[in-house]
């Protein structure tokens, strides 16, 4: 029988599972790891390297990601007010380009370049 993914997380994780990656693999337990990782916009395959701690690159934008959808987790939009932190994310990555054509995209490109949170990470 196969293991579930919150056995498959503590025994990776050894003694320092973080609390995010214990909700993950709760999360894929209740519903599939595929359709976490749908909801997240990100691969089953990230979500079971996360689950078995061998993913190789840095996993604080997936955190803010997974609070973001599963943990409503929020943050103050200099544009936009309060909206969930993977919105922010996803808006960081839009306002990498300006388009013109939208009138919301260019204002997030300007607030989204003027922002302490989006410099942090430059």
């Amino acid at each position: 029988m196969k293991p579930a993914p919150i056995e498959v997380a503590r025994t990776a994780w050894a003694g320092s599972l973080p609390d995010w990656v214990e909700a993950l693999a709760l999360e894929c337990g209740r519903t599939s790891q595929n359709r976490v990782a749908e909801r997240l916009g990100r691969s089953a395959a990230m979500v079971s390297q996360i689950l078995r701690n061998k993913y190789p690159g840095d996993l604080t934008g997936f955190e803010e990601r997974f609070r973001g959808v599963f943990q409503a987790r929020a943050l103050q939009c200099p544009a936009l007010g309060l909206i969930p932190s993977h919105e922010c994310q996803d808006w960081r990555v839009k306002a990498k380009v300006f388009t013109a054509g939208n009138p919301l995209r260019t204002r997030m490109f300007r607030a989204c370049a003027a922002c302490p949170r989006n410099r942090s990470e430059q």
